[in-house]
């Protein structure tokens, strides 16, 4: 399996975004600058110049019309995917850490982090199909969470938001009002910081990573915890094959712990895990710092990974791939 680098980034990657279509690939990074690949030859398309910080995620309507991003500039912008034109610009009191569209794009939920006197929020904005139509009110907006909120998602239906941070607890909100329906149980539940949270094709379950080394599998509507996944480093990036029963994590020793001499040394490799049996099933190596994104594509064939070290690595699995048997 032969990786295609893509070297279009100067600062480390943050988050990767395949479109529903499995032929492009969304890449943010502290750079400034979104930007878009082929996904299957890992060509450059084309960027997105408008935020003035880091931009930490993306989505992509299912149409691939709009792109939505958040960034440390206290914006979150849409975007139009095809000639990379700004639509809006929604304003923030703080950095807009997470984004995503619900199911029909017409709503998108946004993180803000805690800044200064500001406590983290979420916040729902309707998505005009006129851009001229569009405004910065949120339709709800959430508060009350300590702690900075890296990842919100929308559930099943658009009923629920899921939201995981800081805080290392798991919440299901309801979409409409606002109130909190589950917390995840703090025993079974992450020990440290959740960094990613990562859903499954059809919503019945999603995963996230955490900081204590290990991610886990959760029901979506119950949030009973189904399976945990344990490695020996920090996991900063999950995802879940759309077509097989694999999950993905990537991760490493923050930056200023490693030691740059041996890609092996700060173990900064793509581990593939059995999804039900739980067992390590194989790696990938090849970036110099830790993975802090992953995605697979959503034809299951492919699969792409974003580093410190400014590169992203597109793989194309191998035939022995798809033949695993455990």
């Amino acid at each position: 399996m032969r990786p295609i680098l893509m070297k279009g980034h100067e600062r480390p990657l943050t988050f990767l975004r395949y479109n529903r279509d499995g032929d492009l690939l969304f890449s943010c990074a502290k750079d400034h600058t979104p930007t878009v690949w082929y996904a299957d030859n890992g060509d450059r398309l084309g960027t997105y110049r408008g935020h003035n910080g880091a931009v930490w995620t993306c989505d992509v309507s299912r149409d691939s019309a709009r792109l939505i991003t958040g960034s440390a500039d206290q914006t979150a912008k849409l975007w139009e995917v095809s000639t990379g034109k700004e639509l809006f610009s929604f304003r923030f009191d703080a950095p807009a850490r997470s984004v995503e569209f619900a199911i029909g794009d017409a709503l998108a939920v946004v993180t803000t982090d805690n800044f200064m006197d500001h406590v983290p929020t979420v916040q729902v904005k309707h998505i005009a199909e006129d851009i001229d139509d569009q405004t910065e009110d949120s339709a709800l907006v959430i508060t009350g969470i300590k702690g900075r909120i890296n990842r919100a998602v929308w559930g099943p239906l658009n009923r629920t938001i899921i939201t995981a941070g800081e805080d290392a607890t798991i919440r299901i909100w309801d979409s409409e009002t606002g109130k909190l329906l589950k917390e995840s149980d703090k025993e079974s539940g992450h020990q440290k910081t959740i960094t990613s949270l990562s859903k499954s094709l059809d919503w019945s379950h999603f995963v996230t990573g955490s900081l204590d080394k290990s991610a886990k599998l959760w029901d979506t509507r119950t949030l009973t915890l189904i399976k945990t996944y344990v490695t020996e480093r920090p996991v900063n990036a999950v995802d879940i094959s759309p077509t097989h029963d694999t999950v993905v994590l990537g991760g490493g020793q923050d930056a200023m712990n490693v030691t740059m001499t041996d890609r092996r040394a700060g173990k900064f490799e793509a581990k593939f895990y059995h999804k039900i049996l739980q067992e390590e099933i194989g790696g990938v190596k090849g970036h110099f710092g830790p993975i802090n994104a992953l995605a697979f594509n959503p034809d299951g064939r492919s699969f792409s990974s974003g580093g410190e070290d400014g590169y992203v690595r597109l793989h194309h699995f191998d035939s022995e791939y798809f033949s695993i048997k455990m």
